[in-house]
């Protein structure tokens, strides 16, 4: 069975985020796939890789990442979410004039229509948030 997830909370704020980090790796583990992990609403916190937490936490962008580098999963952030909260590519970074970017790696940023393809593509949709 091929999932997609949908996360909204925010990683350090909700106990969603991990939920669907151990979501993705049962469903891994299972033998299913995932095709696409959209971050949405402050979900989108998941992907800035400036995040520093006490070394007693998980670093939740660097799990992220090195969970869709192992198995070629497409983390994508949603542009106008990310936008907002200064989560940004260094496309979007120069695009804005800002000096840096800090999307972490194996994200990227795109609009709803990931989302939209998200659900066309999936057997299921499952949605973390508060």
């Amino acid at each position: 069975m091929q999932f997609s997830l949908l996360i909204l909370g925010s990683p350090y704020s909700s106990q969603s985020v991990g939920t669907a980090h151990r979501f993705a790796e049962a469903t891994l583990e299972s033998g299913h796939s995932l095709y696409r992990i959209f971050f949405y609403h402050d979900g989108v916190y998941c992907g800035n890789q400036l995040s520093c937490p006490p070394q007693d936490e998980p670093n939740i962008p660097a799990q992220w990442s090195a969970l869709a580098a192992q198995h070629d999963i497409d983390l994508v952030v949603c542009i106008a979410s990310a936008l907002k909260r200064g989560v940004i590519d260094s496309d979007e970074a120069e695009r804005y004039e800002q000096s840096a970017a800090n999307l972490a790696a194996n994200f990227s940023i795109s609009g709803l229509g990931q989302l939209i393809d998200a659900n066309i593509h999936s057997d299921r949709v499952i949605t973390f948030g508060p």
